[in-house]
C-alpha cells in the first residue's frame, strides 16, 4: 500500500518549506492574541457634549451620572446646541446630551422631563450602542429620583416594574468570548482550503505530478494523501488555538472538548476537498489563489462572523444553509459558551458531513491523470 509513503512525501514538502511551520505557530497567536483586543463591538470610550438648559440640582446630577460612568467622557459644556455642535464638526464629541428648561420643575409637577440626544452616526453601529448606553443610563437615573424620600410625592404615581435583567451563558457580556469560536473558524478556513488550493496546482506548474501519473496511484490514494497531512494539520492548529485562548484569554469550552474535534474534523475535510477540487481545475496558482479566496471571502461574510444570520435577507438567509463555516460557527459558539450535548448539534453535524462526502467524491472525480 503506497498511501503512507505519499502522506509521507506529503509532509516532507510541507517541512521543507520553512515559512510553512512558522505560520502554524505564528498564525493561530496572532489571531487569537491580537483580534479580540482590536475587534470588538464593545464601545468604550464615548465623547459628549452636554448642553444644561436648566442649570438645576437634578440636572447637575444627571451630567455627574453620565460623566461618571466609564464609558463616557465629558468633553464640555456648552451654553446652546449650535456651539456644541462645532465639537460634532470637529470629532471631538460623539454624541450631544441636551437637558430642557426647567427640567427640575417638569420632572416633579409632571413626572416627565425631555432630554435630547444626537448622536453621530457616521458609524451606524456605534451610534446605536452609544444611544443605547444613555438611555440606559437616564432610566437608572428616573428611577433613583423615583425612589428618593419627599420627591415620589410630587411625581405622578404610575405602575412600576423591577427589571432585573439576567444575561445567560455569557453573564459578563463580553465579546471576545463570543469571537473567539468564530476566529478559530477562520483559523481553518485560511490554512485548510488555501494551502490544498495551491497544492495539485502546484505541482502541475513544476512538473513533478507527470512523476505521479505514470504510477499505477490510483485516485483515491492520491487525493487522501492530500487531505490526511491537512487533516492532522488543522486539528493541530485547532488544539493550539484553544490552548491559547485559555492561557491569554483564560476561555474553556463549557461543552465536552470531543465535540469540537468530531466537528472541526468533517470542517477540515469540506474546506481541504472544496480546496483540492479548485487546484484540480486551475491552470496556474494565482488562478486557484484568487478562486478560493473568493470562496473564502462568500463563506466568511455568510457564516454569521460579522452579521448576525438572522438580520440578513431573506435569500441570503438561504444561501447560508449550503455555507459549511456556519454550521461550524454555529457549533463552536455553542460548545464554548453551553453545556451542549451531540444530539443538540446532531443537525450542524450532519450537514457538515454531506457536504465533505460530497465534495470528496467531487475532489477524486476531478483529479484527471491524464490531463
Amino acid at each position: 500500500m503506497v498511501l503512507p509513503f505519499l502522506i509521507e512525501k506529503e509532509f516532507k514538502q510541507m517541512m521543507r518549506n520553512i515559512v510553512l511551520p512558522l505560520i502554524y505557530v505564528l498564525f493561530p497567536l496572532s489571531v487569537i492574541n491580537v483580534v479580540p483586543r482590536i475587534a470588538t463591538q464593545e464601545i468604550k470610550h464615548i465623547n459628549f457634549s452636554m448642553v444644561d438648559n436648566d442649570h438645576s440640582p437634578l440636572s447637575q446630577r444627571l451630567v455627574h451620572k453620565l460623566s461618571a460612568s466609564p464609558n463616557f467622557h465629558l468633553v464640555g459644556t456648552y451654553p446652546s446646541y449650535r456651539h456644541a455642535m462645532a465639537t460634532i464638526d470637529n470629532a471631538d464629541a460623539d454624541m450631544i446630551i441636551e437637558i430642557e428648561p426647567e427640567f427640575e420643575k417638569k420632572l416633579i409637577t409632571h413626572g416627565m422631563a425631555h432630554v435630547a440626544v444626537a448622536t453621530n452616526s457616521v458609524n451606524g453601529m456605534k451610534g446605536s450602542l452609544s444611544t443605547g448606553y444613555v438611555t440606559q443610563i437616564l432610566a437608572d437615573y428616573s428611577a433613583q429620583l423615583r425612589d428618593e424620600a419627599g420627591l415620589d410625592a410630587g411625581i405622578t404615581r404610575t405602575a412600576r416594574f423591577n427589571v432585573e435583567p439576567r444575561y445567560l451563558y455569557n453573564t459578563t457580556l463580553d465579546y471576545k468570548l463570543y469571537m473567539i469560536p468564530a476566529l478559530m473558524a477562520l483559523i481553518l478556513i485560511l490554512i485548510c482550503s488555501f494551502l490544498p488550493a495551491l497544492n495539485i496546482v502546484g505541482e502541475k506548474e513544476k512538473g513533478t505530478i507527470e512523476q505521479i501519473n505514470v504510477t499505477p496511484i490510483s485516485k483515491v490514494e492520491f487525493i487522501l494523501s492530500k487531505l490526511i497531512p491537512y487533516i492532522v494539520v488543522g486539528l493541530f492548529l485547532l488544539t493550539f488555538a484553544i490552548f491559547l485562548a485559555w492561557l491569554i484569554h483564560g476561555y474553556w469550552p463549557v461543552g465536552p472538548l470531543w465535540l469540537i474535534y468530531l466537528f472541526a474534523m468533517a470542517f477540515v475535510l469540506v474546506m481541504s476537498s472544496l480546496g483540492l477540487i479548485v487546484s484540480n481545475y486551475s491552470s496556474t496558482t494565482q488562478q486557484a489563489a484568487l478562486l478560493i479566496f473568493f470562496f473564502m471571502m462568500i463563506f466568511m461574510h455568510m457564516s454569521g462572523m460579522l452579521t448576525p444570520i438572522a438580520s440578513m435577507p431573506q435569500w441570503s438567509q438561504t444561501l447560508t444553509l449550503i455555507n459549511p463555516m456556519r454550521y461550524f460557527m454555529e457549533a463552536m459558539r455553542a460548545i464554548y459558551l453551553k453545556p451542549v450535548t451531540f444530539a443538540s448539534l446532531q443537525w450542524q453535524f450532519m450537514c457538515l458531513c454531506i457536504m465533505a462526502a460530497v465534495l470528496w467524491i467531487w475532489a477524486i472525480v476531478s483529479y484527471r491523470k491524464n490531463s
